[in-house]
Parts: structure tokens; sequence; C-alpha cells
């Protein structure tokens, strides 16, 4: 990409629009990964219960049988980087506007953040033990939040920790919807970044279309559903190193997104049909 000398371009650099990581409410960091790659996480099932019997001759509780375990493993492999040069004329030239940390720190909010947002959202709405498909319009659109809710209720899914993620025509649709009641907007200190208010007590979080999976709409999830390591994250600034009369910028980040087997029925999503 050619590079706007400041003779011919305004000094200020046009700062694209972006915003920090949006699934950060979606995700939890339960699982330790530190040292390893791969950790393995174990289901153990519940027994039924029985109808205590007094006047069995032995087994009164019933008749025991031995619990079993189911195993999740989980390998990180997402190992993503990244590395660019700012040469020194070229850093004078521009009158300091490619300034080493201002870019790095450009390209941690337009690259590095979204495209673990993006991964994220994927690996959720594809663990989703319920999704439907429909078309949202401004007739049904909160009809469509409350049946989503309702699922989760229905799978004992606790609301504290639990948020809903909708496209921009999602949340459009539903602010015109004549049957919705707004729980009230955050008109305090937003605690979920890009949350616009409330549904019902869940916090409401626009995410660009770009962010989301192909026609999801609507993501609802509470965090204990996917855990989401960010193993590794490694940034540098290299001072003229060799062969370089400049900076060298490198990074790595080294992350991964899991949905866990016994709480994928804690998302629900909606798909708009194709």
């Amino acid at each position: 990409m050619a590079i706007n000398y400041a003779s011919k371009y305004a000094q200020k650099i046009d700062e694209k629009f972006t915003r920090e990581s949006l699934t950060s409410s979606a995700v939890n960091s339960d699982y330790d990964f530190v040292g390893v790659k791969t950790v393995n996480v174990y289901t153990v099932p519940t027994a039924e219960m029985n109808d205590y019997n007094i006047n069995g001759a032995s087994s009164r509780y019933g008749t025991p049988s031995e619990l079993q375990n189911t195993v999740q493993e989980m390998t990180m492999t997402k190992d993503r980087s990244f590395t660019f040069t700012i040469d020194r004329g070229t850093y004078n030239d521009t009158q300091m506007a490619n300034a080493a940390g201002a870019a790095l720190q450009r390209q941690l909010r337009e690259v590095v953040i979204p495209e673990i947002d993006k991964y994220r959202f994927e690996k959720i709405a594809e663990g989703a033990e319920k999704t439907e498909t429909g078309t949202v319009t401004k007739s049904n659109a909160y009809d469509i939040f409350l049946t989503g809710t309702a699922a989760l209720i229905d799978e004992c899914v606790p609301l504290a920790g639990t948020a809903a993620f909708v496209s921009s025509n999602f949340y459009k649709c539903v602010k015109e919807d004549s049957s919705f009641v707004r729980g009230g907007d955050m008109s305090q200190e937003m605690l979920v970044k890009g949350q616009v208010g409330t549904i019902d007590g869940i916090p409401v979080i626009v995410v660009p279309t770009s962010y989301l999976p192909e026609n999801v709409e609507l993501i609802i999830t509470n965090s204990a559903a996917t855990t989401s390591p960010v193993k590794l994250s490694d940034y540098k600034i290299h001072d003229n190193p060799p062969g370089i009369n400049g900076w060298l910028v490198e990074g790595r980040v080294y992350y991964d997104a899991f949905v866990l087997n016994n709480k994928k029925n804690a998302i629900y999503v909606y798909k708009s049909e194709e």
C-alpha cells in the first residue's frame, strides 16, 4: 500500500471507527491453558431420584449404578501474527504521523480485536443447542427475543451473566416493534462494552453485521457457556533492527474459543432465512 505523504495530504490521519472488544461479556476464562495447548473437561452426570423403600431387604435407596463421565478435549488452534516496518525517512516525511506506537495501537483496534470478536461469535453460533430461522420484522422482533429468553429459562440458565448480541437490522426492528416495552435504556455508565440498553433486564449489544456469522440476527448467551483463552498476546517495536533504518513492529496473539458441551443450552441463535 502506498504511503500518503504529508506534502500531499492533511496532517491528520483519518482514523477508522473502531470499538473495543464486543465479546468480553460473552465468554469466560475459567480454564487454565498456561503451559499446555490442550485442556480436558470432564462432564459427570447425575443420578435419578427413587422412592425410598422402607421394606426393602437390601438396597432401600434403589439400585445403584456407576456414574460415567464424558470428556471434551479443547485444543488451541488460532496462532496469529502480523508485522510491518516504518522507515525513518517515511516517518520524517509524514510529519511523524506514522509513529510506531500509534500504528501498533491502530493494528490492535482495527485488526486484532475485531478478528477475535468475529471468531468468538462464529464459535458461539456453531455451538448453540437451539437455532431458529425466520424473517425478522418490526412486528415480531420482540417476540423472537422473548422466545429466545424463554428457551434459556426453560433450560434453567441464569439470566445473570446473560447478554444479547443483535445485528443492526434486529435492533432497528425491535425498536420499531409496537409490542416492545423497554426495560430501560442505560443512562448511567455502561458496564458492558457497546451496550445500548436492556430488554427485560438483559444487556443488549448491537454488533456490526460483518462481525456476525452469515444470516445471524440474534445471539443470546450466558458467559458460562463459552471459554475463550488468550494464551499469548505479545507485541514488540524494534528500533533500528539489522537491515532497517526505522522501526520493525511485530505481534503475535494465540487464542481460541470453545463452547462447553454441557452448557450448549445456554445459547440461543436466531438466523434470517437465506
